[in-house]
C-alpha cells in the first residue's frame, strides 16, 4: 500500500470519514521523493529504534517500518487511530500510542518501548509545539541518537543560525549546545494535503555522544543565554546587569569581558557558544 499519492491517501481517509484539524496543524506529506529523503537522511537501518511523533495517516510511518528495527508512533488525534491500525496492519515492528507527546512521561515510554537501547526521533511538527518537543528530547538525557524533523522554514533558519545573524537566538544556542544541525531538504506546500501556507524544511539534529561544551553550571549558562536574547539589541553589559534571571553588576561584567578580551560594548548576539561558555564559567567560578 502506497499512501504518497493524494488519491490513495484521500481514499483511505474518506473510508473513515476523516476531517483535517486546523488546531492540530494537520498537513499530510504526499511526496514520495521527500519521504525517501527523510528516511535516507535520518540514517535509520535494521538496527534502529524509531520514535515517530505525529504519524498522521501513516504515510511516512510505513516507509520507516520498512527500514527500522521498531517504530513506535505517538498520535494525539483519536480519529486517526483506526486509520493507522488499518494502514499499518501488515507490519509487526510497529506500535501505536494514542496520546499527547507533551503529556507523556518520556522516560517511561522509552523504557517500555526500547528498553535501554538508543533510538531516533522522527517527526512532522506543527509550529506551535516545535520548540517544546525539540527541547524536551535534547534536555532529557535519554539515549537519543538523532532527531529528523519536518519543521517550518523559519524555525529551521533559527536552529541553524550563526552568531551575529538576524536568526541567531536562544533556540540556535540551545539546539547547537546539544546537537549538530543540518538540512536534509525543503518541502514546498504542494508536497502536502491540505497545502499549508508555509514552506517546510527537514532538518537532522545529530546529538553529541558526550557534551561538546565544558559548562561548569548549565542552569547559569542558560540563564545567561535567556538574558542575552530577551534584550538582544542591548550591549552584553546592559542585558546581563538588567536581567531578572541574574544578579550581576555592570562592573563585574566589564571585568569578565576584559578577561575575555572583548569590548565592553559588544552585544551578546555576537558571541558564539564557546564564548558564552567561557563567560558563564568565569562568572560561576568567581561566585564560588
Amino acid at each position: 500500500m502506497k499512501l504518497s499519492g493524494k488519491s490513495e491517501l484521500m481514499s483511505v481517509l474518506n473510508k473513515y470519514n476523516f476531517s483535517f484539524s486546523k488546531s492540530l496543524g494537520q498537513n499530510f506529506l504526499i511526496d514520495q521523493n521527500i519521504l525517501n529523503k527523510i528516511v535516507s537522511g535520518s540514517g535509520i537501518n535494521e538496527n534502529t529504534n524509531v520514535l515517530e511523533v505525529g504519524p498522521g495517516a501513516g504515510t511516512l510511518t510505513r516507509e520507516l517500518c520498512l527500514k527500522a528495527k521498531k517504530v513506535t508512533a505517538v498520535e494525539i488525534d483519536k480519529a486517526l487511530i483506526p486509520i493507522l491500525n488499518d494502514v499499518m496492519s501488515d507490519f509487526d515492528n510497529f506500535n501505536l500510542i494514542n496520546s499527547d507527546i507533551l503529556e507523556l512521561n518520556i522516560n517511561e515510554l522509552i523504557k517500555d518501548e526500547f528498553g535501554n537501547e538508543s533510538f531516533t526521533v522522527v517527526a512532522n511538527l506543527p509550529y506551535y509545539i516545535t520548540t517544546p518537543i525539540i527541547m524536551n528530547f535534547l534536555e532529557s538525557e535519554l539515549p537519543v541518537n538523532s532527531m529528523t524533523l519536518m519543521i517550518q522554514k523559519e524555525v529551521a533558519a533559527r536552529i541553524l543560525a550563526e552568531p551575529g545573524t538576524k536568526d541567531y537566538g536562544a533556540l540556535s544556542v540551545a539546539v547547537q549546545f546539544y546537537a549538530k544541525p543540518g538540512v536534509i531538504c525543503s518541502a514546498s506546500p504542494h508536497c502536502f494535503t491540505p497545502q499549508p501556507k508555509v514552506t517546510s524544511t527537514v532538518v537532522n539534529l545529530k546529538l553529541y555522544d558526550k557534551p561538546k561544551y565544558d559548562v561548569k553550571n548549565k542552569e547559569q549558562f542558560f540563564k545567561i543565554v535567556k538574558s542575552i536574547f530577551s534584550q538582544r539589541r542591548k550591549t552584553l553589559v546592559n542585558s546581563l546587569s538588567g536581567s531578572p534571571y541574574l544578579d550581576l553588576s555592570k562592573d563585574k561584567i566589564i571585568d569578565v569581558l576584559k578577561q575575555m578580551e572583548l569590548n565592553e560594548k559588544v552585544r551578546g548576539e555576537k558571541l558564539n557558544i564557546e564564548q558564552i561558555t567561557e563567560l558563564s564559567n568565569i562568572i560561576y567560578e568567581t561566585q564560588e
